[in-house]
């Protein structure tokens, strides 16, 4: 199987904006199958470039074909703003 992943580099900027927005997209993120691999934790670039952000997310999906259809859904796209109006990233 050749799975999809999401990467995103996350920075916070505005916790209490940003909470409306983790409050509600794993349900999102879960009915369209994705599977989080990795959503917060201490990180630190061992070798290169610091990563952008304090927080990466990685998702798995069945295919490419099914993480496109998650992040251009109605669902995802009016969560979008309300991780726009807490964090930069991405």
């Amino acid at each position: 199987m050749s799975y999809g992943y999401v990467v995103a580099h996350v920075d916070v900027t505005d916790q209490n904006a940003f909470e409306k927005y983790s409050s509600q997209v794993s349900l999102v993120t879960e009915a369209f199958g994705g599977q989080y691999l990795a959503r917060e934790g201490q990180q630190e670039s061992l070798e290169g470039v610091e990563p952008l952000g304090n927080r990466t997310v990685i998702i798995r999906f069945d295919s490419y074909k099914k993480a496109l259809k998650w992040y251009h859904s109605n669902e995802y796209t009016e969560l979008v703003k309300l991780r726009q109006a807490g964090s930069n990233g991405s």
